[in-house]
């Protein structure tokens, strides 16, 4: 079952890439009290994920943030020290990279796709969500091979 506005994010590791090196955070206690803009690509360093959605969200941080967004956090089936890598190549100081190393969290939110056909296997999808205190606000979900209801300016104009 995929998760739905209203409902409470289920509590999974994940692993928080940092300037110390990887950090695991469960889920209920990171965005435990707090607004976050959650978005997730099928995977870092690839095409659309490196060239649009991640810099929309480094670029639009700071109106992010001034329509009420605590902090912004960018996940994706891939491991911390890539998650890391692909921060630090974006300039994403403002972007918290979460990796979800074997998908676990993209399952529990039943927001899991197949990219074996690339080479990719099991990947979560492309979406973006509100999350205010645990709960989900807000959920765009792409269709397949798109890009727009998860991009920040598309985020921007719902808030």
């Amino acid at each position: 079952m995929t998760i739905a506005v209203g409902d409470k994010l289920p509590d999974v590791r994940l692993v928080k890439a940092g300037e110390a090196g990887p950090e695991a955070v469960q889920s209920a206690d990171y965005f435990k009290g707090k607004r976050v803009a959650l978005f997730s690509v099928p995977g870092a360093f690839t095409p659309t994920c490196s060239a649009r959605h991640l810099p929309g969200f480094v670029d639009h941080a700071g109106e992010l943030k001034a329509k009420g967004i605590d902090e912004i956090a960018c996940t994706a089936v891939n491991d911390p020290f890539v998650m890391g890598a692909w921060g630090k190549a974006s300039g994403s100081g403002d972007v918290t990279m979460l990796a979800d190393g074997n998908g676990d969290f993209a399952e529990a939110l039943g927001l899991t796709m197949d990219g074996s056909a690339f080479g990719l296997g099991k990947r979560g999808q492309r979406f973006s969500m509100v999350i205010n205190d645990g709960v989900v606000e807000q959920l765009h979900v792409e269709a397949p091979g798109e890009f727009k209801v998860s991009a920040a300016d598309f985020m921007l104009e719902q808030l």
